[in-house]
């Protein structure tokens, strides 16, 4: 298992709608993120600042081709299409990320 975490800002204008998309995510949404071995799945909000910080653990073999299949997924794309005018990506980020991804440096069970 890997855990994944990761940041991506909100346009403020955005946040209300983002809130309510997300608290009624779509089911073939929800399918395919199990689908693509992703359990534990959190978003967290930081306002006044309009941060999402994602976090969740990975159980698959492939992240990449996972990742891959997601993606190619039309009702993914769908939702992606509704979301992301709503997101922010950190300049900061790597080439190719929308969410940036971040190191993680403590954990305790």
């Amino acid at each position: 298992m890997q855990r994944m975490g990761m940041v991506l800002g909100l346009k403020p204008e955005k946040v209300e709608e983002y809130v309510r998309l997300h608290a009624d995510v779509w089911p073939d949404v929800l399918a395919m993120i199990s689908a693509c071995n992703i359990r534990n799945y959190s978003i967290y909000l930081k306002r006044p600042e309009n941060l999402l910080f994602s976090h969740f653990e990975y159980h698959g073999a492939d992240y990449a081709a996972d990742m891959a299949k997601m993606a190619a997924d039309p009702k993914t794309q769908e939702w992606w299409a509704v979301c992301m005018p709503c997101q922010e990506p950190l300049e900061t980020r790597k080439e190719g990320e929308w969410w940036a991804t971040m190191d993680e440096v403590f954990h305790h069970d």
